[in-house]
Formats: structure tokens, C-alpha cells, sequence
């Protein structure tokens, strides 16, 4: 696969998903230490790599200042993973987005312009891993919007609600391994015993 240089891409804003409890964890894992820095400062210094902007996606507190990031909050309360995404879409004054989730320290910025660069004449591109989506790893169009908008009004959180009512281009695993082994790219940090294990 040929990729674009970061600097050919079309204009984007890198979006950190941070707005989870952490309930499984304990703590904020966002501000746990990874590789010399935080998983947060990880994750922007990621998007940073293929985006010329980025933004924090923070739920509904707002925290997470002094990073040299905007900070969004959702606008639907309690809409999960969708209200971040929402809150991002609505702040996107750019035709792209790239969303990363927080805990998701394993995914290559590579991998990330990979699926910017196949974003042409779709409205999300999106790993599959296992016939699984990886849909808080993702590029999503500003078209996106009203489809992300009329679900949650209908009372519908689920990520993937709003797929049918948009041009999706899954990116498979066969294309994955390009940039590593797909089932150790998405791994998330959920609890104490996967940050251990991943740290070790």
C-alpha cells in the first residue's frame, strides 16, 4: 500500500477519546505513565504525527488542560463513546477527523495515515479485526454528523448506529498487518492486569 506524507493529506484534526470512568481501572487512565509520558500525551503525540491539529475529547468534565490541546466536552450527557465522537464532529471545521481512543496504546500513528489515506469518497474508514470493528481508532468524514445526531436523539448509543446511514470503507486485517499484528494493535487498557501486562 502507498501512503501519502502526512503533508499531502487533506487538513485534519486528531481527536483523543478521554472521556471514559476508567471505573475497571481505578484511576485516570489517561494520566497513567507510558513510555517516558502519559497515555494520553501518547495518544496526541500519535495523531500529532499525521494531523495538523489536535483536540481532546474529555466526556463530560472538563479536565485535561495544559496538554496544548482544545478540550471538547460532550454535549449529550451519558451517550458514551457516540456523545465523544458527536462533540468532536460538531467541533470539526475541517472535512476529517481522526479519532484514537486513550487507551489504545499500541496503535502505530502509521497506521493511523493509512487510514486517512483511504478516506477518499468515504464518510468513516475503520479497522476490522476478527469481523470486530476498532471504531474509537478511526477516520470519520464531517458528514458524519446529522447520521451521529438523528441516533442519539433517538436515544441510540451504540458506536456503530449511525454506520448504515454512511459510505463505511472497512479496513481488514490482511491490510492491517501491514503496520503490525492486528490483534495486539487494539488492545485496550481496561483494568489494572492489561496495563501490567502491557507494560511489562
Amino acid at each position: 500500500m502507498v501512503l501519502q506524507a502526512p503533508s499531502l493529506m487533506p487538513k485534519t484534526i486528531g481527536f483523543v477519546v478521554a472521556g471514559g470512568h476508567s471505573e475497571r481501572m481505578g484511576r485516570d487512565k489517561a494520566l497513567l505513565p507510558w513510555a517516558g509520558t502519559t497515555l494520553l500525551e501518547h495518544a496526541l503525540a500519535r495523531l500529532r504525527a499525521v494531523c495538523g491539529e489536535v483536540q481532546i475529547l474529555a466526556g463530560a468534565e472538563a479536565r485535561y488542560t495544559g496538554h496544548g490541546a482544545v478540550v471538547q466536552l460532550d454535549i449529550v450527557r451519558d451517550a458514551g463513546p457516540l456523545g465523544g465522537v458527536h462533540a468532536g464532529l460538531l467541533s470539526l471545521d475541517v472535512a476529517l477527523g481522526v479519532f484514537l481512543g486513550v487507551d489504545t496504546p499500541l496503535v502505530p500513528s502509521a497506521l493511523l495515515g493509512a487510514l486517512l489515506a483511504q478516506a477518499e469518497g468515504f464518510d468513516a474508514v475503520v479497522p476490522v479485526v476478527g469481523g470486530w470493528p476498532e471504531p474509537l481508532c478511526a477516520v470519520y468524514r464531517a458528514t458524519c454528523l446529522d447520521a451521529v445526531q438523528r441516533r442519539l436523539e433517538a436515544g441510540d448509543r451504540k458506536m456503530t448506529s449511525f454506520w448504515p446511514d454512511v459510505r463505511v470503507r472497512a479496513m481488514e486485517e490482511d491490510e492491517l498487518a501491514a503496520f503490525g499484528d492486528p490483534e495486539e494493535m487494539f488492545q485496550n487498557l481496561n483494568t489494572p492486569e492489561d496495563y501490567l501486562r502491557r507494560q511489562g
